[in-house]
């Protein structure tokens, strides 16, 4: 009897641990997908100047390091975005790398248009977002940085 609930034991436990093994590796790959599919509709949203929907992505502390320099906070970067004018706003070859509640998504951004300062701009980019899981369990962007790709490795894009 003994011998019994010993091995009952242990294959429960054994069960319980596999299954716990699955959960996890699911919520990582739920977690690149989630934040990729948010990635894209900021950009869609970028390109029909709906900062409302962009806005809800962003932490209130948000903090954004434009590809020239610039610094800007939230109310400022939803402010640019409603006076932009984008033939192409969109990004492509991201990554999502996830540290417990903090994930950082690297891709490339590709743009035509005019930004929100009146500027033509005809750019790829690469970018940096770094994604923080709120307590109510919904991913928020808390910091964003771009930088220049060269023409040549902009043409591989």
């Amino acid at each position: 009897m003994r011998k019994l609930l010993a091995t009952l034991f242990t294959a429960s436990l054994l069960l319980g641990i596999a299954a716990a093994q699955d959960m996890n590796a699911g919520k990582g790959q739920d977690v690149e997908q989630r934040l990729t599919t948010m990635e894209k509709k900021w950009a869609e949203a970028g390109k029909a100047n709906d900062s409302a929907a962009v806005g809800s992505m962003l932490s209130d502390n948000f903090v954004n390091l434009d590809s020239d320099g610039s610094i800007h906070s939230k109310a400022e970067t939803l402010g640019r975005m409603k006076n932009a004018k984008w033939e192409m706003n969109e990004v492509s070859d991201m990554k999502v790398t996830q540290d417990g509640k903090t994930a950082i998504v690297t891709g490339t951004w590709r743009g035509k248009g005019v930004d929100g300062n009146g500027k033509a701009v005809n750019a790829t980019e690469r970018f940096a977002d770094t994604w923080q899981q709120m307590p109510d369990g919904n991913w928020q962007c808390i910091a964003s940085a771009s930088a220049p790709l060269k023409q040549e490795e902009a043409e591989k894009h």
